[in-house]
């Protein structure tokens, strides 16, 4: 506990100075007070299970003793400049070797900016405008990103949905909308429109759902022939599906990719990657004042989340760490099929071992519709068991983390089981 005040004492607090009592990211009722390892701490002193892990970054753990070192080391040297470092020079040579499409490297603060930038690259390499995106894949907070993430309402298709108030309707007419996994329609959408298309944003695992076999190179194939920008938004994805991201994991490069979250080990840092001569929007020397991509931060590249990312970078990469934490997922995914077919509930496992979730269903999910169309009920009993029984998760995912132990994950199965139980029994 970082008080001697209670967890309903800041949640009084939250209420009078933040809109909807929160941050606007995970349940506002929950007031995290320390973590280490794969576990937290409430402002109560309530322990858990994370599989949460700040919604991604911290896939070596909570307060990694080596990743602590390196970024106590850096605050004593300075915490930022606004100017090169050798610590993000040394990051961005490291994010080049990893993924395929890296030639070049911008860094940022935030996934939303790096998405951003990312179409505003595509559109200015291009000379087109028009966006296409998959329903239901989300690339950040922006006007142009926030569209058909979690429409109220199924439009056709490519119609794109606004997901908040405040975005102009020519934002919304920028952007075009494909259902994921769905060959023909993206053929279609493409031949007809290709034109008008500056790029494809498509993340390599969408939320949770994997690619249909030979999707991606469809994509690749069909966008590569109409000069069309192929965008992976490897935010989620990038070092943690593999070392080198979505793209090592499926086997299919994109002109660019966006990353985030492990990159900055816990701090704010996230990049685009690219082609050299798509990445040249950024130099106006090369481009001149017209095909010029503006593009500044005031954090981005700082050293200290530079320091972190690279020794969290390190720490992957050593023998091991991968084949630990698909294991670890394996293991859960596992216990989630067993105990929910002991009890008889429809269900599907989606994602990969190193983030999944149960969707209440017994058709295959395929696309964002399908996913919602699962037992929304009946995922609120899960989630609350869990949470009853010390296990923290977001709504819609398992994050795993490269911290869990035996008693971690023997935990998470005794919960697994509890859950399924009430849900059987409602």
């Amino acid at each position: 506990m970082s008080s001697n005040l209670t967890l309903q004492d800041w949640r009084d607090r939250a209420g009078k100075v933040l809109p909807a009592a929160g941050f606007g990211n995970f349940d506002p009722g929950v007031v995290i007070a320390r973590g280490e390892g794969a576990r937290v701490w409430d402002e109560d002193g309530t322990e858990f299970v994370d599989y949460l892990i700040g919604s991604g970054p911290m896939l070596v753990g909570h307060g990694h003793p080596e990743v602590l070192q390196a970024v106590q080391e850096q605050i004593k040297a300075g915490f930022t400049f606004f100017a090169n470092n050798a610590q993000g020079i040394q990051l961005a040579e490291e994010i080049a070797g990893a993924m395929d499409c890296a030639g070049q490297v911008r860094f940022v603060s935030t996934g939303s900016e790096a998405d951003m930038y990312a179409m505003r690259l595509a559109r200015a390499h291009t000379g087109r405008e028009k966006i296409l995106k998959f329903e239901g894949g989300y690339h950040g907070m922006s006007g142009d990103s926030l569209m058909s993430l979690a429409p109220e309402k199924r439009v056709n298709f490519p119609l794109a949905v606004p997901d908040s108030a405040g975005i102009p309707e020519a934002v919304r007419d920028g952007m075009l909308v494909a259902p994921f996994n769905d060959f023909d329609f993206v053929r279609g959408i493409l031949e007809e429109r290709g034109h008008e298309i500056a790029a494809v944003i498509v993340e390599p695992l969408q939320r949770l759902i994997p690619p249909e076999p030979g999707f991606h190179e469809m994509l690749r194939e069909e966008t590569a022939k109409r000069g069309i920008v192929l965008i992976f938004d490897e935010v989620v994805t990038g070092f943690r599906l593999a070392y080198g991201g979505g793209q090592e994991k499926y086997g299919v490069t994109p002109d660019l990719c966006t990353l985030g979250k492990v990159i900055g080990g816990g701090f704010p840092l996230a990049a685009i990657a690219g082609s050299d001569e798509i990445m040249a929007h950024f130099d106006k020397t090369k481009v001149g004042a017209e095909g010029f991509t503006f593009q500044i931060g005031t954090l981005s590249g700082n050293p200290v989340a530079s320091v972190a990312g690279l020794k969290t970078l390190e720490i992957l990469k050593r023998p091991g760490a991968y084949e630990n934490i698909y294991a670890n997922g394996t293991r859960i995914m596992a216990s989630l099929t067993r105990e929910l077919g002991a009890a008889g509930i429809a269900h599907q496992v989606v994602g990969e071992p190193v983030m999944f979730d149960v969707v209440f269903t017994d058709k295959p999910v395929k696309n964002y519709r399908d996913g919602v169309d699962g037992n929304a009920k009946q995922a609120e009993i899960f989630n609350a068991v869990l949470r009853q029984h010390g296990i923290l998760k977001p709504p819609s995912k398992f994050y795993i983390s490269l911290a869990l132990t035996e008693a971690d994950l023997a935990q998470t199965e005794e919960a697994i089981a509890a859950a399924a139980k009430a849900v059987a029994a409602q």
